[in-house]
């Protein structure tokens, strides 16, 4: 037998399998879904799912992944700083700079406001 007729075969096995898979989750499947309504611990929604936020959750979202972003590049920072010097340190310095900039715009435009 030629190796790619076994490859193929394999393949032919996998293609029915996947394929008896999706035939018996047709089979299997409960009727059709009430209603499209997000779970909410069993309690009714009081608003519908794809309702309108107010702006200032953007500014904040947006604050919170620069926030994330900086713990993703401090931390293999952190592993290397040794190995590298301080050149390392003033590039991370000027990378909190830039963060901090960003957040004293956010903070003087009042997106950190509540009120």
């Amino acid at each position: 037998m030629e190796p790619w007729a076994a490859v193929l075969g394999l393949l032919g096995v996998l293609a029915l399998g996947v394929l008896a898979v999706h035939a018996l989750s047709h089979l299997l499947a409960p009727g059709p879904v009430l209603t499209a309504e997000p779970f909410l611990s069993g309690a009714p929604p009081r608003e519908h799912a794809l309702s309108r936020f107010h702006v200032r959750w953007y500014t904040v979202s947006l604050l919170f992944l620069a926030f994330d972003m900086e713990m993703v590049f401090m931390y293999p920072w952190a592993l290397v700083v040794s190995e590298v010097g301080v050149g390392a340190v003033v590039e991370m310095f000027a990378f909190l700079g830039l963060l901090m900039t960003g957040v004293a715009y956010a903070w003087r435009q009042g997106a950190l406001r509540w009120a």
